[in-house]
């Protein structure tokens, strides 16, 4: 990544860490009334995604490509964070300091309708939508915020330990989080109370870098950060059971700097999805299909 010219272009200060994501492992202790993850610790690795993808392929996994249905336009500014679809609405969480927002938009024509910024010291992550309830993850400020769907406005705080990567929730209401290592961590719906973690592996092998979430039936997508990949994950085992290969979905033509892939959207009642990246002009509604 050429930092520089992303810093040029978005206008940093040059002590501001570009993310959703650049870390291997969670940073220093829980704020108070925080508590630990349930369950058996585990330990963060250091490996590199591409190579453990790679082999996994090698070995049989299902290999998975997006087919193109249709596309919506995309703000050009946002860097999406969090994408999911409750009932008619497109929810969208955006990052970057000062100016991370969560918004609503119409899932047909990607029409902005309604969106609230986030204070400018916080770095907004993955969001996910219970009934009424909205939660925002934040990247390195130990906190995730709650949201008011109806109108959305912040209602409050929750305290978190380590790094904000990717939300998204199971049709019975638990919540599944990433923050940036090979694990997810299983939470409670109702206030994210954390009840168990998962080690996600492909073939023994670790992933890591785990982002933006989208939890489908029995399976969490996973984007891969700084990669066009996408995993599918069991949630009983955290065994990995079908690879995404997204490369070529958006030309690089159309690519500036760190537009990563990053936002994925199950369409309700369909096998179909919308994915988008940071700063894309556009999103794709496809359908995943074997290669």
């Amino acid at each position: 990544m050429k930092l520089a010219r992303l810093l040029l272009l978005l206008a940093l200060p040059p002590v501001v860490m570009l993310a959703g994501c650049q870390s291997s492992a969670p940073a220093g202790p829980a704020p108070d009334g925080a508590s630990a993850l349930e369950g058996p610790p585990l330990t963060p690795v250091d490996v590199n995604p591409n190579e453990s993808i790679r082999e996994g392929l090698a070995d049989g996994v299902p290999r998975l490509r997006p087919v193109v249905l249709g596309t919506l336009p995309h703000d050009r500014s946002s860097w999406t964070q969090g994408l999911e679809v409750s009932g008619q609405t497109l929810f969208e969480g955006t990052g970057l300091y000062g100016r991370s927002k969560l918004r609503e938009l119409d899932p047909r024509t990607g029409r902005v309708l309604r969106d609230s910024p986030l204070a400018p010291e916080l770095y907004g992550e993955g969001i996910t939508v219970l009934g009424d309830q909205i939660w925002q993850l934040t990247w390195k400020n130990g906190v995730v915020l709650g949201w008011d769907r109806p109108g959305l406005r912040q209602t409050g705080r929750q305290p978190w330990s380590g790094e904000g990567w990717g939300l998204c929730h199971t049709s019975d209401g638990r919540v599944v989080a990433s923050d940036g290592t090979d694990r997810l961590r299983l939470l409670a719906g109702s206030d994210l109370r954390p009840t168990g973690a998962l080690a996600v592996r492909i073939g023994g092998r670790a992933v890591t870098a785990l982002n933006e979430l989208e939890c489908v039936g029995d399976s969490v997508y996973a984007n891969v950060f700084e990669t066009d990949w996408l995993v599918r994950i069991d949630l009983a085992s955290g065994n990995v059971t079908a690879v995404v290969d997204a490369a070529g979905l958006l030309p690089e033509a159309q690519r500036v700097d760190a537009s990563v892939l990053n936002g994925i959207a199950a369409l309700p009642g369909t096998d179909e999805f919308l994915l988008t990246g940071k700063l894309w002009p556009t999103i794709f509604r496809v359908r995943l299909a074997s290669q």
